[in-house]
């Protein structure tokens, strides 16, 4: 029989009991141990008491014939934790970090809320549906949809772009300026090696551009982050009669394919989005950086930075549009009942049709749409990003 007795009451005090009961054949045993094997066990404040079976006193505990074994023992004081120190919230949203971020949320938004028309023409063109010109699938859209058919998925859109753009312009600034530390630290100090055999790796990477790491990071972690609300705005975009409203949406291609249909086409994706967001970044920064440096100037003006901006959309859109193709080819397939297995079969099956200029099917109203995405994007952004970071006095 176990019990406790002491002043504390419980585990935990300073000088807690612990109370064993042994039944009373065991006593005999105990009678019997050696000297040494009590010595051993002195250390414990021991107490033998046997109880008679006569004795008239009341016993707490319901078999009275027993041995009482009693230890003594005080357990060390509980851990305590280090105490961690958390910034005061206006200074953690005064931060560079969050800036980027609020500043990334805002440009998309005000970008999408404009150019909405143009992103609905570009997306039904890529995956072939009606008209195969810009003019004629402008028509089309307002002939069985109305006025509202150009802003059909839009709220989608919405919800999409703003934590995209603010993860991906703050992943953006924020990989660019630990790899810019990086190597500058890498510089000054000894850069990290790798031996293998006899044979010595610098990892210093002193080669590589921080802007095209970061532009290539952006890409891949806003892709990863964002993904199924991109599938939700193509579905919407091309079918609305087949999804007329986000819920509807969601519900209907969950139940079709479980969680992994909101995730459809993301290896091509991916594909994509490496050289266009490599490109992407890497082009707006080198001509911002070559550009003042021509013109012996700090910083562009908003109607600069809505040209480069332009500008680098077109590169990076034109360098990797045949991908862009098979990627929404991929997505939307299963609404036409044909899914090819993956971008290769994709991109062979569209030069087969259609000739290799298929892999540029809309690529006018693709760059109708991302050029002017583009500048405004970095214009809202650089524009933004001035104001709340000189509000918050970053440097």
């Amino acid at each position: 029989m176990i019990g406790g007795d002491g002043d504390g009451g419980g585990v935990g005090g300073g000088g807690d009991l612990l109370v064993v009961g042994l039944p009373k054949d065991l006593l005999q045993l105990h009678n019997h141990l050696s000297d040494a094997t009590i010595a051993a066990t002195s250390s414990f404040s021991t107490t033998t008491t046997t109880t008679n079976k006569s004795d008239n006193t009341s016993s707490s505990h319901p078999h009275q014939d027993h041995l009482l074994f009693h230890c003594r023992f005080r357990l060390p004081p509980p851990l305590s934790l280090p105490h961690i120190h958390f910034p005061p919230l206006h200074e953690f949203f005064r931060s560079r970090e969050v800036g980027e971020f609020v500043s990334g949320a805002l440009a998309g938004a005000m970008t999408k809320a404009v150019l909405a028309p143009l992103e609905t023409i570009r997306t039904r063109m890529v995956v072939g549906v009606g008209s195969k010109n810009i003019y004629g699938s402008f028509i089309q859209v307002l002939e069985q949809q109305g006025w509202q058919g150009l802003w059909a998925g839009n709220t989608v859109n919405m919800l999409r772009i703003i934590p995209t753009q603010a993860i991906e312009l703050g992943t953006f600034e924020c990989v660019k300026r630990a790899m810019i530390s990086a190597q500058e630290k890498w510089i000054q100090t000894e850069c990290p090696k790798l031996q293998i055999g006899n044979l010595s790796l610098d990892l210093c990477l002193s080669w590589l551009s921080p802007v095209a790491v970061a532009g290539a990071a952006a890409g891949v972690i806003s892709t990863l982050a964002c993904h199924p609300l991109e599938v939700l705005k193509d579905r919407l975009t091309i079918s609305p009669e087949v999804y007329p409203s986000l819920s509807i949406a969601v519900h209907k291609i969950y139940s079709d394919g479980g969680l992994g249909a909101l995730y459809a086409g993301l290896s091509p994706t991916l594909i994509g989005m490496l050289p266009y967001s490599t490109c992407y970044y890497f082009m707006y920064d080198t001509m911002k950086k070559s550009y003042c440096l021509a013109k012996k100037k700090e910083s562009l003006n908003r109607a600069e930075m809505l040209l480069l901006g332009a500008l680098s959309g077109l590169t990076a859109s034109t360098i990797s549009y045949p991908l862009e193709v098979a990627r929404k080819r991929l997505m939307v397939g299963a609404l036409q009942g044909k899914c090819p297995p993956h971008m290769a079969a994709t991109i062979s099956e569209v030069i087969k049709e259609e000739g290799l200029m298929g892999l540029y099917r809309g690529w006018g109203a693709s760059c109708l749409k991302v050029m002017p995405s583009s500048g405004i994007t970095w214009m809202f952004y650089e524009a933004w990003k001035d104001m709340l970071l000189r509000k918050g006095e970053i440097n």
